[in-house]
């Protein structure tokens, strides 16, 4: 069987009942794929790749790769904190970790892939949505995937112009709003799910046939 190994942060991290309703993205893109593909989320809140790997969290995912198997990468929220423990510099610590996944998952015959982190939900008091949340953070992972010739998903960008689209007022109901705009509810998982799923459709092959719908790939 398949497995999608997908690490990350909160915005990816599954959920109980005891956090319910934020709902991670792996429990929404679980809907998108074949029923013989399975997903494994390793994502803890809170989580840089620093600190995800200073606290040995990639070890069970290295252990767990296996040829033909898929490791989504999604990272970017807590690494532009200001916070020793969490903080990388999107020039060169942040790369160098996102790097060292690849490698992982490259020794192991898996197939990597580098995702930009989700948009924050931010809007003006004009009710204008507030691009670039992120930083310098998205362009380093953009940089990384061409450097290293990593498939690529740029949720930023999707995700930045479906909320500017979206607006304000309908856009708080995908979101742990008013607690927060980071988070996501059920519906907003979903959705943001759904452009992994679309990026994957896109860059087609291997990557495609995961999807539920799909005839590529029949054997998998």
């Amino acid at each position: 069987m398949t497995t999608v190994h997908y690490i990350g942060d909160s915005t990816v991290a599954r959920n109980n009942i005891h956090s319910y309703p934020q709902t991670g993205m792996s429990q929404g893109l679980q809907l998108y794929l074949k029923e013989a593909v399975r997903l494994v989320s390793y994502a803890k809140n809170g989580r840089s790749t620093k600190s995800f790997l200073d606290e040995g969290r990639f070890g069970p995912v290295e252990a767990a790769m296996a040829p033909g198997d898929f490791l989504l990468i999604q990272f970017g929220h807590n690494d532009e904190k200001d916070d020793p423990a969490r903080h990388t510099d999107p020039e060169s610590s942040f790369q160098d970790n996102l790097r060292l996944f690849i490698q992982a998952a490259r020794e192991k015959g898996a197939h990597p892939v580098l995702l930009t982190p989700i948009a924050r939900r931010l809007f003006d008091e004009n009710g204008n949505f507030r691009p670039g949340s992120h930083g310098e953070y998205p362009d380093a992972v953009r940089h990384l995937a061409q450097v290293e010739g990593v498939g690529l998903i740029d949720l930023t960008a999707v995700t930045e112009d479906y909320l500017a689209g979206l607006g304000d007022e309908p856009s708080k109901p995908m979101f742990m709003w008013p607690k927060d705009n980071t988070h996501l509810k059920p519906e907003g998982a979903v959705k943001m799910a759904g452009f992994v799923a679309q990026g994957l459709r896109q860059l087609g092959g291997i990557y495609a046939a995961l999807l539920a719908g799909t005839d590529e790939g029949a054997g998998i």
